[in-house]
């Protein structure tokens, strides 16, 4: 008990400390009404609560081509939809995560689990238990809520109960869970993660920037886990007394023109961590900053901001486009992109496409057959590929020259072997 009041100390401070960083409205040139999310009081110590810790504003620098300085000690900026990398600074370092270890824990609920279904609060669940740490939602034992509102706890508050309420749910232990969650990263393909705690507390465990990626598009992929990271605030109800009101601790939703949200945390080992996620115009981009010795939605506003500005959502391939012929067997064959390619590319970037022929194919091919494909890329990026399809299956050689004596002898003889042909038959 005395090591969990000291980290609760220890986290209350680092948290009150970051009202003394000076910050500066960024330069966002859009149209659009920001102000700062209202405070977001924080338990401390010995009772009570004390005014938000997190920034009102941002301190970016002007959006810019080339990439920010960055106080992170891992990070990564990439395009959500495809996870291909647009910056990187030491992103495959092993590191603990704290509470961005959530990701994985709704994640999992998320494929194994029911938003409706009803969880009764254990005692080892229930608030002040020894390892909830000091973001809590109050849960009680006994107590019957949904999954959906604990995994808005989670999300929004960073609730450590309602973590450990959610994994005994799921795996009837908080072991169990935790051996799932390392299962399930391991199908993902995380080479640099492990688990030791469905909350991120317990500082054992580790992940790196570019496997944050990875697990954030796979819980992008259920649109229940980014309603909630789009929510400002949340009702949750309480068993006696009025409802409990929580609310997002990822200011970007506040403070950033297109933030479509995010997950953070804090331990001393871990530093400050923050995966957020922002849209503009149809692109799609994720940023993650670990280890930073201050509040980390600067840093991640200041990568977002490269990322649209650096980079720009191309149609590189449009189906049906014609690409020539292709030599088949010593002929010429006409072709065509059989499917369309988009991507997000360096603006300004010279496009390169290649046309490559599949070994093997036999001639005439049939219409819409693939016979190849087109190969894009970049000076520095190889984008994709698409297949090539024949357009059109040419007709037969044309007739040999020659004086026409020539051509009618051999239509003769052309015609009297059909005619033998058929007799003998």
């Amino acid at each position: 008990m005395v090591k969990v009041r000291r980290a609760r100390r220890r986290c209350a401070a680092a948290l009150l400390a970051l009202l003394a960083l000076p910050v500066a409205l960024p330069a966002i040139g859009l149209a659009q009404s920001l102000e700062p999310p209202p405070p977001t009081p924080v338990p401390v110590p010995g009772g009570g609560t004390s005014p938000s810790p997190f920034p009102t504003a941002l301190r970016t620098p002007e959006p810019s081509r080339q990439p920010p300085q960055i106080r992170a000690a891992s990070a990564i900026l990439a395009d959500l939809g495809t996870g291909r990398a647009l910056y990187e600074s030491d992103p495959d370092q092993r590191r603990p995560i704290a509470s961005v270890t959530k990701i994985m824990t709704a994640l999992l609920v998320l494929e194994r689990t029911d938003p409706a279904n009803v969880v009764t609060v254990s005692p080892e669940a229930a608030a002040g238990r020894t390892g909830a740490g000091i973001s809590q939602l109050g849960l009680v034992a006994g107590e019957r809520i949904t999954v959906e509102d604990l995994l808005y706890a989670l999300l929004l508050q960073s609730a450590n109960d309602a973590a450990i309420a959610l994994a005994e749910h799921v795996s009837g232990a908080v072991e169990a869970f935790v051996a799932e969650m390392n299962r399930h990263a391991s199908r993902l393909g995380l080479r640099n993660t492990r688990f030791a705690s469905p909350n991120g507390l317990d500082n054992t465990g580790f992940s790196s920037a570019r496997d944050l990626v990875t697990m954030t598009r796979a819980a992008f992929e259920h649109p229940l886990f980014e309603t909630i990271l789009a929510t400002r605030f949340r009702k949750i109800p309480s068993p006696s007394g009025p409802s409990r009101v929580i609310q997002n601790r990822n200011v970007l939703l506040w403070l950033y023109p297109g933030a479509i949200g995010g997950k953070t945390g804090f331990t001393t080992p871990a530093g400050f961590c923050l995966v957020a996620a922002a849209e503009r115009e149809g692109v799609r981009l994720v940023a993650v900053v670990l280890g930073e010795p201050g509040e980390p939605f600067s840093d991640a506003a200041a990568l977002l901001d490269h990322g649209f500005a650096a980079f720009e959502l191309r149609e590189l391939v449009r189906e049906g486009r014609p690409f020539g012929t292709v030599p088949i067997a010593g002929r010429e064959v006409q072709v065509v992109a059989g499917a369309s390619l988009s991507g997000l590319v360096a603006v300004d970037a010279a496009v390169r496409r290649r046309v490559t022929v599949r070994p093997g194919v036999t001639f005439p091919p049939e219409a819409g057959e693939t016979v190849g494909f087109v190969t894009v890329s970049t000076p520095d990026m190889r984008m994709g590929r698409v297949p090539l399809v024949v357009a059109d299956v040419p007709g037969p050689p044309p007739a040999e020259p020659g004086p026409w004596w020539r051509r009618a002898g051999s239509a003769v003889l052309e015609a009297v072997s059909s005619v033998l042909s058929a007799l003998l038959g």
